[in-house]
């Protein structure tokens, strides 16, 4: 029985608890007998719970300085401090794309100097502005969908087809600030050309980052961008860029056969087109050497089909990314990890391995007159290294394996003709 205690009771009963209880044993039933050791009871259990309530309260706020020293020193990076906010809805390719919390402190911010993330599986790939993205860029017809294509086979690695919108919307950015009248208009209304690039490069980097799949290099080839690279390399400092390269003739024969439409190209006249080619291509050339060998490397198409291996190993050197044998095998890759667009002019052909079909096929397709004077029409020829009146030229020796990739071609053109019908929109004009 537990040890008695005086109770207070409405009738003030005897303090000697010894005979209450005896005279409660004789003149009252059990019952009453009961509630009295209830009521003594109930003092005891609040002393107890008591005691409980205080070793709960100092466990939660040891619990809570726990906590907060994790928080302080570290420990959980800042990827533990993201959600969910858009879903792609693809069952195939569905992404997840996070934001940072709002309550992540501000000097996390400060010290990963992010906005936004995108994860994959259980990969975060941070990005903003200083991001190292990927630029391929050249004339369109040299070589841009081939280099984005291997580049786009290794796993760490997407470019994605062309998203065609950022030069246009670089264009329309030169126009607002070379206009002396619409730039004044833009400054008078608080338009600084700081607010406008920065709006400018948050556009171009949610359609580079959302236009795919994560990566952890995010690559663009959109092969007009490389006609503003000084302006691209402010807007994003860490940028690295690729120029195409290749012969003119070949270029220009290949925009006109296939019917390429490019602003400014006349397709009726290889004169025009050729004039247009070395303007732009000049034009790319002189600022890539500007932002400087480290940010910009010029890139040989004939090189790129001779000596595929030695070629890619100089440019993922550039780029800072690992080295991965699957950029030389890229044709296995098409439909899965390699996306292509069923409009591009280049996807029919990129579906094949590496091989020498393009190389010289312009030759004996210009006219003589154009030819004679080719010195002249297109001065950058030379200054890249062509001889603008070799008819072939000698662009070198090619590998083993790309001697046999293009025999292997060249023995199953069907077999490669149906599969560029289920690649390109443009097999049923007879291009090859």
């Amino acid at each position: 029985m537990l040890p008695l205690y005086k109770i207070k009771t409405p009738n003030n009963l005897d303090s000697d608890k010894n005979k209450y209880f005896k005279e409660k044993s004789k003149d009252s039933d059990r019952s009453d007998y009961f509630l009295c050791n209830i009521m003594v009871f109930i003092p005891l259990l609040r002393r107890r719970l008591k005691l409980i309530e205080i070793k709960y309260l100092i466990l939660w706020i040891c619990s809570l300085l726990f906590v907060i020293w994790i928080i302080e020193s570290d420990i959980f990076s800042i990827s533990e401090c993201i959600r969910p906010i858009r879903k792609n809805g693809n069952a195939e390719k569905d992404l997840d794309f996070v934001r940072l919390n709002d309550n992540v402190k501000a000097e996390e911010l400060n010290k990963f100097n992010e906005e936004n993330s995108l994860y994959n599986s259980d990969k975060i790939y941070p990005y903003n502005r200083n991001t190292p993205l990927i630029f391929v860029g050249g004339v369109p017809r040299s070589g841009t969908t081939l280099m984005r294509a291997m580049l786009d086979a290794h796993p760490g690695v997407r470019c994605g087809e062309e998203t065609r919108i950022i030069p246009r919307l670089i264009y329309m950015r030169n126009q607002w600030t070379n206009s002396k009248k619409e730039n004044e208009r833009l400054k008078n209304a608080g338009m600084s050309d700081d607010v406008i690039d920065s709006a400018v490069g948050a556009f171009i980097l949610e359609v580079i980052v959302k236009h795919g799949k994560p990566a952890q290099h995010l690559c663009n080839k959109d092969p007009l961008v490389l006609r503003y690279s000084t302006y691209m390399k402010n807007v994003f400092p860490n940028s690295k860029y690729i120029l195409m390269i290749r012969d003119g003739r070949a270029t220009v024969h290949s925009i006109i056969s296939r019917k390429v439409t490019i602003t400014g190209f006349n397709l009726d006249s290889y004169r025009d087109c050729l004039i247009r080619w070395n303007n732009i291509i000049e034009n790319m050339y002189a600022q890539c050497i500007e932002i400087g060998s480290e940010n910009c490397m010029p890139v040989y198409y004939e090189q790129l089909v001779l000596h595929p291996e030695k070629t890619m190993r100089n440019i993922l050197s550039f780029l800072n990314v690992s080295w991965n044998e699957a950029v030389l095998h890229h044709e296995k890759y098409i439909g899965d990890e390699i996306s292509l667009s069923k409009v591009e002019r280049s996807s029919d052909q990129v579906i094949k391995p590496v091989n020498l079909e393009a190389l010289s096929s312009w030759v004996g397709k210009i006219p003589e007159d154009v030819v004679n004077q080719m010195g002249m029409i297109a001065p950058m020829l030379q200054k890249l290294g062509y001889d603008p009146y070799a008819n072939p030229p000698n662009y070198g020796d090619p590998d083993e394996k790309i001697k046999e990739n293009t025999f292997h071609i060249q023995q199953n053109k069907e077999y490669w003709r149906e599969m560029a019908k289920k690649f390109s929109v443009h097999v049923k004009d007879g291009l090859n």
